[in-house]
């Protein structure tokens, strides 16, 4: 109970605790679409523009915020931009976009001296968590809740059928605009918990493990959300306890989740193969008739 409770005497871990809950949320409930619709490399590009947009901020005195807000969007709008020029996708938008915005930032390092801490930055740190970084997380967090919740049906709708979703007239462009720009803010929210580096795997765990265990896409919403809560609470503990940075520490925990449902998911399948095979030589002893079925049974 003591390991449970000593961390809280510190103030620091109550507001970590705090924010890494809401950040384990909403990346969980981010994932949900990102996985579904393939964007891993989405959050991936994203998670790396917040570099470029934390250096130049603070290069230029501005707040870390208002630097990685400023890539961050600016990344996704440029994304989007790109992608819709004839003969370029996604991932070569990402790569041209994100690449650009990080290695300006590894740029402004090398050549503006700055007091900036790059391994929290990169890492994540609970010992930097401050009120602040918890207010800035929590109107995120409400502000992608109502646009997630809003935009509902036409997300799932383009989610799983874009084409046919277009042809009902949904504005598939700007939901996935949306979609980009709500995963942006949630990559900013998440830099001082997670880590500019690891924020990428956080928007990608938690779905891809509740999907090995439902197809339902309500409890698959439901599950990834307690998941990413989860992973961000026994991550947060771990990473006070063995003094690393929290950004490894909830990602490894997280990672340990989707294999405890990566195996569990594949002894039920073979558990349920198992069952069937046993149903078909029932049924295929049943249609022998009783006398037959019997020596059959008696020869096993």
């Amino acid at each position: 109970m003591s390991l449970l409770l000593e961390p809280f005497a510190y103030a620091f871990f109550g507001r970590a605790m705090l924010a890494g809950v809401l950040v384990g949320a909403l990346c969980g409930a981010l994932s949900v679409p990102v996985v579904l619709k393939r964007m891993s490399y989405v959050g991936h590009g994203l998670a790396h523009s917040v570099l470029g947009g934390v250096a130049v901020g603070v290069a230029l005195g501005a707040d870390l915020y208002v630097g990685a807000a400023v890539a961050t969007v600016l990344s996704a709008i440029l994304i989007d931009r790109v992608a819709a020029r004839r003969g370029l996708y996604h991932d070569a938008a990402i790569g041209i976009v994100t690449t650009a915005a990080f290695a300006l930032g590894i740029a402004v390092l090398a050549v503006v001296p700055t007091r900036l801490n790059l391994e929290a930055v990169l890492f994540g740190n609970i010992l930097g968590v401050d009120a602040r970084d918890l207010t800035v997380t929590a109107v995120v967090a409400v502000a992608a809740t109502a646009t997630l919740f809003v935009a509902y049906k036409r997300l799932v709708f383009t989610v799983f059928d874009p084409e046919v979703a277009a042809v009902h007239g949904v504005p598939v462009r700007h939901i996935e605009l949306g979609l980009n720009l709500v995963t942006a803010a949630v990559v900013v929210a998440s830099v001082r918990v997670l880590g500019a580096l690891l924020i990428a795997a956080a928007v990608v765990l938690p779905a891809a493990g509740a999907r090995l265990v439902t197809r339902s896409f309500a409890a698959l919403v439901g599950l990834a959300i307690a998941l990413g809560s989860t992973a961000s609470v026994l991550g947060l503990y771990a990473s006070f306890h063995l003094d690393v940075p929290s950004g490894p520490a909830i990602v490894l925990v997280g990672t340990l989740g989707f294999l405890i449902a990566y195996v569990a998911s594949g002894t039920a399948a073979r558990r349920a193969r198992r069952a069937g095979a046993r149903e078909r030589e029932v049924g295929r002893l049943s249609e022998r008739g009783p006398v037959d079925a019997t020596r059959t049974q008696v020869r096993a």
